[in-house]
């Protein structure tokens, strides 16, 4: 049986931890602590900085929408099944990606 507190725990750490990078990647992106530089070198530095932000703010958006749906799963009681095949997702698979939905063959199928 899964200690599913420790779970839910798990998840919301890691969630809160995205968060906070989400919002250090938006002010960044949105150049809170100030504009572009006026030297154009270091513009094209900057914009170039942007596009790898870019990535890692949408990176971070997809995580926290495979944590949300594992929590919900928590929730209703699915947590741990895949969500392909219904058969349960093996235990290490969940340990190292904890917001997993598939198991590990259904996984390597869709990539």
């Amino acid at each position: 049986m899964r200690d599913c507190a420790a779970i839910r725990a798990r998840l919301e750490a890691r969630k809160q931890e995205l968060l906070v990078r989400a919002r250090d990647v938006h002010a960044d992106m949105t150049r809170a602590t100030g504009p572009l530089e006026k030297d154009f070198a270091e513009q094209v530095v900057q914009m170039e900085n942007d596009a790898v932000l870019a990535g890692l703010s949408a990176t971070t958006a997809a995580e926290i929408s495979q944590i949300n749906r594992a929590l919900k799963r928590l929730e209703e009681g699915s947590y741990g099944d895949c969500a392909v095949c219904g058969e349960p997702i093996d235990e290490r698979r969940l340990q190292a990606l904890p917001h997993s939905d598939r198991c590990i063959r259904c996984a390597e199928f869709a990539a």
